[in-house]
């Protein structure tokens, strides 16, 4: 190597750190790293192994209540009982993401960092959804003994675990957003429980007609039924439909929630 080359090398190495000696961060890089930390974080603090031996166990006890009392070979029942189970499994993943952050003031230091709020927002939102992957993993078996006990209809299946992900992503969105809006982790828990069953029981056949009954004229159940509840679109992927408009529903409602919740932080940043 030559001097001259030697003095090129030197000029280009501030540019590469950036002011004051930064990194800069890439945007799948800072996601990688706060999702690692956060996952971490989730074993490190057993968070991880309780919540998923009881989800694993409440699921699968479902299944095998709905199983022996039908004796079919179907997940029918099993996925329209578990979008009454994620909300109240998924805020407790959720509830610790900022307000543990705003709470110990660490948020303060993150920000700093050079990565953009948003990097932040989808690590953590990546790692609640590796969480939630796991817990889904745990769920398997049940897959492997319908095939070994018959022909259950696998893409229909597919589709049911599909519009379950979907729906736990969007839930998990939700309950990142609220997390940011406090530093207590009750408040944040019980908040996010009930915007969850919000969206889920506003599709009720029993809590629509209620709402129809009360505003005839306004028709304001079938409305939220129709315009707002996840249960039709979730419904869909159970019977084995697979449909664009339940996927820009879940993706555009998940993508608004994360969005809101990279401008709060920017407004903490400011």
């Amino acid at each position: 190597m030559t001097a001259n080359d030697t003095t090129t090398d030197t000029k280009k190495a501030p540019s590469a750190a950036g002011p004051a000696g930064a990194v800069d961060v890439g945007a799948l890089s800072g996601i990688r790293v706060i999702a690692g930390r956060e996952v971490a974080q989730y074993f490190d603090s057993k968070i991880a192994y309780v919540y998923t031996i009881a989800f694993v166990v409440l699921a699968n006890s479902i299944f095998m209540n709905e199983f022996f009392l039908t004796g079919l070979v179907d997940m029918t029942g099993f996925f329209s009982t578990m979008s009454l189970l994620l909300p109240l499994f998924l805020p407790a993943v959720t509830m610790r993401l900022w307000a543990e952050e705003r709470k110990t003031r660490t948020i303060e230091l993150l920000l700093t960092m050079p990565i953009r709020p948003i990097t932040a927002v989808l690590g953590k939102y990546v790692a609640a959804l590796a969480l939630f992957l796991l817990f889904l993993v745990g769920t398997a078996p049940i897959v492997l003994m319908l095939t070994v006990l018959g022909e259950p209809d696998l893409g229909k299946i597919a589709a049911g675990y599909l519009g379950l992900f979907l729906t736990g992503a969007l839930f998990l969105s939700i309950g990142t957003l609220i997390s940011s809006l406090s530093s207590d982790q009750i408040v944040t828990f019980v908040s996010t429980v009930v915007v969850c069953f919000l969206f889920v029981l506003s599709g009720q056949e029993n809590v629509v007609a209620v709402l129809d009954g009360l505003a005839p004229t306004l028709e304001l159940g079938t409305t939220l039924h129709d315009s707002f509840s996840v249960a039709p679109h979730y419904d869909a992927f159970v019977r084995g439909v697979v449909g664009l408009p339940a996927l820009v529903y879940f993706g555009g409602l998940s993508a608004l929630f994360l969005y809101l919740n990279a401008l709060v932080l920017e407004r903490n940043r400011s």
